[in-house]
């Protein structure tokens, strides 16, 4: 089974190097956008010629958290705004952290 981690795209200088067979070879390797990136904010991407597999699973358990954790931010912001007598700070610190989810979950969705 052929599998490798990287944090660059297909058609960039780094998969050109990674040795992956391409449909002309006869492999039909999967791409996914993992849900973390590099120290630097890059995206990570796993390429497999398999479905599955401990990094597809953990990405799959991350995933699932992240959404868990967006419905949670999700539930306390309505509690919230029925509460006229919520503060401020407790609006924006929530505001940060949805945003933290919102972005979680669109960076996977979109691809």
């Amino acid at each position: 089974m052929l599998v490798r981690m990287m944090n660059e795209p297909p058609g960039s200088e780094l998969s050109e190097r990674s040795g992956l067979p391409d449909a002309a070879e006869g492999g039909a390797p999967r791409m996914r956008l993992l849900p973390w990136t590099t120290p630097d904010d890059r995206s990570c991407f796993l390429i497999s010629d398999a479905a599955g597999g401990p990094v597809s699973d953990l990405a799959d358990s991350i995933e699932e958290m992240q959404l868990d954790i967006g419905e949670e931010l999700l539930r306390h912001a309505r509690a919230m705004h029925a509460d006229p007598k919520v503060p401020d700070r407790e609006f924006r610190y929530l505001s940060r952290r949805l945003a933290e989810a919102l972005g979680d979950a669109l960076r996977v969705a979109r691809n």
